[in-house]
């Protein structure tokens, strides 16, 4: 699979394709009680597990697709193992705190889905045109119009809400999330934007076989520190729940995220400036979430997003529109022959 067999419209659509049933089903696991435990799993009792199965999934793929030849690797008794290089070793510990904090962020009790998404995707959306200027890439102004785009949704759905009033949780999400983004879009944008399908294969395998197991790592050391019911919670995630029969849905919930990880970090790594592939990975994701919150509405009685939600996705929607649509306005006219001088 390379980044330039299609349109990036493609990619977006496909994404959204697949992110919708994986926060729906997300949704379903942390808000319906569990039959064994009497409750809701929380998002902690979920998480392990799901990144474990991500990790096998994403493996398979990296050897099953032969994406594996094209990263760095060594010989380890007979066998060439991908390695990856210090930036991409780098992008893969901003890509760990993406990783879990994606999922985790569909469970925060009384925080709508919408809400959270908008607010992490907005920060990212803010500080993608920062990185292009950080390494001089040019910012065209459908971009910097996208980024205004958001802005103005960020800012009608926390005024809405009355300010952020997050739970301590959700705010280190928010928080790790965008600091994972800052590193990783800084790398991608200073070694991975090549427009070169086989670069776009190699990073993704680089950044995956390290960020994976770190990100299970971080979590198995708030398990083993016992740090109160987070940790409980955190255990049985590691060893309970593989006996549970919400496992079904689990391995569902960890395959579209494997699917939505590949398709991610195509758009990522188009040649174009940050400012102009994030607005649209952001923006389908959000747009993601709010047709989710409608379908857990309609089918499971759960909150329906907001006016505010609705509205901030609606913007979003039109600065998909808009980045999809002007660059081939300003090509059409290039392309258009000049008028012929007046006699």
């Amino acid at each position: 699979m390379g980044s330039r067999r299609m349109p990036i419209e493609g990619y977006i659509l496909l994404y959204f394709l697949a992110y919708l049933p994986n926060i729906v089903v997300t949704a379903l696991l942390t808000r319906l009680p569990n039959p064994a435990l009497g409750r809701p799993m929380t998002g902690l009792e979920t998480l392990p597990a799901t990144l474990i199965l991500n990790l096998v999934m994403t493996y398979v793929f990296i050897w099953w697709s032969g994406w594996h030849r094209e990263a760095h690797g060594v010989r380890l008794l007979g066998r060439r193992i991908p390695v990856p290089t210090r930036f991409t070793l780098l992008s893969g510990i901003g890509t760990a705190f993406i990783i879990f904090t994606v999922p985790l962020s569909y469970t925060f009790e009384g925080v709508s889905i919408p809400f959270i998404q908008l607010l992490m995707r907005g920060d990212v959306l803010l500080i993608a045109p920062l990185i292009d200027l950080l390494f001089g890439r040019r910012v065209r102004w459908w971009s910097w119009a996208a980024i205004g785009i958001v802005g103005l949704a960020l800012t009608t759905t926390l005024y809405s809400r009355g300010g952020f009033a997050l739970p301590p949780l959700a705010m280190l999400a928010v928080i790790l999330y965008t600091l994972g983004y800052f590193i990783r879009l800084s790398v991608m944008t200073a070694v991975g934007k090549t427009g070169d399908p086989a670069d776009v294969r190699r990073y993704f395998v680089e950044e995956k076989i390290f960020a994976l197991p770190l990100s299970i790592a971080i979590l198995a050391a708030l398990s083993a520190a016992g740090l109160g019911d987070q940790a409980d919670e955190l255990r049985f995630g590691f060893v309970g729940i593989w006996t549970d029969p919400s496992m079904v849905w689990l391995v569902f919930v960890a395959l579209t995220m494997t699917i939505v990880s590949v398709f991610s970090v195509i758009i990522l790594l188009d040649p174009r400036e940050n400012a102009y592939c994030v607005p649209l990975e952001r923006a389908s994701s959000l747009v993601a979430g709010v047709a989710a919150s409608l379908i857990l509405a309609a089918g499971w009685g759960m909150r329906p997003p907001s006016g505010a939600d609705l509205f901030g996705a609606a913007l979003l929607i039109g600065s998909i529109v808009l980045l999809s649509l002007a660059p081939r306005w300003q090509a059409a006219r290039r392309a258009r022959p000049a008028a012929p001088a007046p006699d």
